[in-house]
């Protein structure tokens, strides 16, 4: 891969301070108490550098859902070629670990508690967020249909079930205590479990499906994925 010029990797890392400063600020402030001050100080940035690369508050906070949706869409979006049961594991894994992060959850209380007040916030979360992400799981489910892989009627139910199944449960909990985080092991124990569910309903031949998530399931949890950018948002 060829390296990025220096000014344009100067802008990317710049980029990614703002974005980094600008979650933090808003998860700890909410979203009416974050000031783009506090958010150009912790990012190391000028105002008017802050502005420039943004726009404005509404744009930031816009831009740090579009991440997350990014980032929870890359399983299904970019397939690893290896079939069905082996990209479903990996999704629900990476889905798993990009929900689960301390940030994003933040980022989901926030929204939460902002949203009577602030009810278009509610809305662009949907917009940028949660619905962007079940549009990419009805094409990959719809896409593995025309395969002859699922059967189903309804691509919208059929996403919203494996939404559901592999990570409603423990999401909801961290969601209300913050001390309550998933274990690897529970984690495994949900995404098996939701998965077989998944497949029993719409696989075409969940006989081979079904034994081969056994045998994925069997390798025990995969490694956490979210590691790398956690990393990155240390300050």
């Amino acid at each position: 891969m060829t390296a990025l010029p220096p000014r344009a990797r100067n802008k990317q890392l710049k980029e990614r301070r703002i974005l980094d400063a600008a979650l933090k600020v808003f998860a700890d402030q909410g979203y009416s108490g974050a000031s783009m001050d506090a958010i150009a100080a912790l990012a190391g940035v000028s105002k008017p550098t802050l502005y420039q690369y943004f726009g404005g508050k509404e744009q930031l906070f816009t831009a740090i859902m579009v991440e997350q949706r990014d980032t929870m869409l890359g399983a299904c979006e970019e397939p690893d070629g290896l079939g069905l049961v082996p990209e479903l594991w990996a999704f629900a894994w990476h889905y798993a670990d990009t929900v689960l992060r301390a940030d994003f959850l933040s980022l989901a209380r926030l929204t939460i508690g902002e949203a009577q007040r602030f009810p278009e916030i509610g809305r662009a979360y949907q917009a940028a967020g949660p619905e962007r992400v079940l549009r990419g799981m009805m094409d990959y489910l719809s896409a593995k249909r025309v395969e002859g892989r699922l059967a189903f009627d309804d691509a919208e139910l059929a996403a919203e079930d494996l939404w559901g199944l592999i990570l409603s449960a423990p999401r909801n909990r961290a969601l209300h205590d913050a001390t309550n985080l998933p274990s690897r092991a529970e984690l495994h124990r949900f995404i098996s479990n939701g998965l077989r569910v998944f497949l029993k309903a719409y696989s075409t031949d969940p006989a081979r499906d079904l034994t081969e998530l056994q045998a994925l399931s069997e390798q025990g949890p995969t490694q956490e994925t979210g590691k790398r950018h956690d990393q990155s948002h240390s300050h």
